[in-house]
């Protein structure tokens, strides 16, 4: 995340520059990087070690990741437009031509799907398609229909894990990799609901359904509150449920949920506004992170409890 920073700073000096910064907001490359570390983390999970198909499913994950940011983009380039959040984006504002979107989204599929069929594994490949087709046809889709679409939606953060993990040459059935998916579905809800929270008002004047037209601000943030202890509380099944971690990597677990409880606590006595929902948006990626670093870690190295 610090070396993406420092791209972005280096982009604004020149109209190269400006141009790789476009494309990588077009790419959603943070969101992209996520995907690919969650994917890493499914296949050093599933091996306990770093493996060429380490590097492979998160290579296949991140450029079909940054395909499908690109393609979302295209498709909700209208709504975009008429949010204060999103109307800077490439396309509305004019950086980016839909129709060269379009060309980079197919370019970074075909790139991604390339590169995962180099495990030689079908099963990887079609977890790979599927993720696709449930985040831009699914998901994108239910978003002009429903307010609940996170929670459907939240699907498709739960493949990238299994892509590495089948990569590791784990099995789907494995109730291991279960808990693992299980985490980061969770994971994607109060993700995005707290960075709806974040721009209630902005998605409220947006044509899309949103929770901020169903719900009031102050039930909302009950809501997601819940949701942000429930999310800490399905770390923990990952070890439970026989994940090969160090003792003290699991303690470290059990403190980190701590952490994130403790968070969602605060944010649920929450009555002011501020800048609270951008304080636990930040608190919940910092926390994935941190979950999927324990994980590899004490996973590949024997730690003393």
């Amino acid at each position: 995340m610090i070396m993406y920073s420092r791209i972005r700073q280096s982009c604004r000096s020149s109209r190269l520059g400006q141009i790789v910064q476009s494309y990588l907001e077009l790419f959603k490359i943070r969101i992209a990087l996520y995907a690919a570390f969650s994917a890493a983390t499914g296949s050093i999970l599933a091996t306990s070690a770093v493996t060429a198909g380490t590097f492979i499913s998160a290579a296949g994950v991140f450029f079909l990741a940054c395909g499908a940011g690109a393609l979302n983009q295209f498709q909700e380039r209208e709504s975009d437009a008429l949010m204060l959040r999103t109307r800077s984006r490439p396309i509305p504002s004019g950086r980016i031509q839909s129709i060269s979107a379009l060309y980079a989204a197919a370019l970074l599929f075909i790139t991604g799907l390339l590169v995962l069929a180099l495990t030689g594994n079908l099963i990887v490949s079609g977890l790979g398609i599927f993720a696709v087709l449930w985040y831009n046809l699914v998901y994108t889709c239910l978003k002009k229909i429903t307010a609940f679409a996170a929670v459907p939606g939240a699907v498709a953060g739960a493949i990238p894990p299994a892509i590495g993990w089948v990569t590791g040459g784990g099995s789907l059935s494995d109730i291991r990799l279960t808990a693992i998916c299980f985490f980061f579905f969770m994971w994607q809800v109060p993700h995005f609901w707290l960075l709806l929270l974040s721009h209630a008002e902005d998605f409220r004047n947006a044509p899309p359904p949103s929770l901020s037209k169903v719900f009031r601000w102050e039930q909302l943030i009950k809501i997601t509150a819940v949701w942000m202890s429930a999310v800490a509380v399905s770390s923990l099944f990952i070890p439970f449920y026989g994940v090969a971690v160090s003792d003290t990597a699991a303690i470290l677990l059990v403190s980190g949920a701590c952490w994130l409880a403790w968070s969602s606590a605060l944010l649920y006595m929450q009555k002011e506004r501020n800048s609270v929902c951008r304080d636990a948006f930040r608190v919940i990626n910092i926390y994935a992170v941190i979950v999927m670093l324990l994980l590899n870690v004490g996973s590949i190295i024997s730690l003393p409890g």
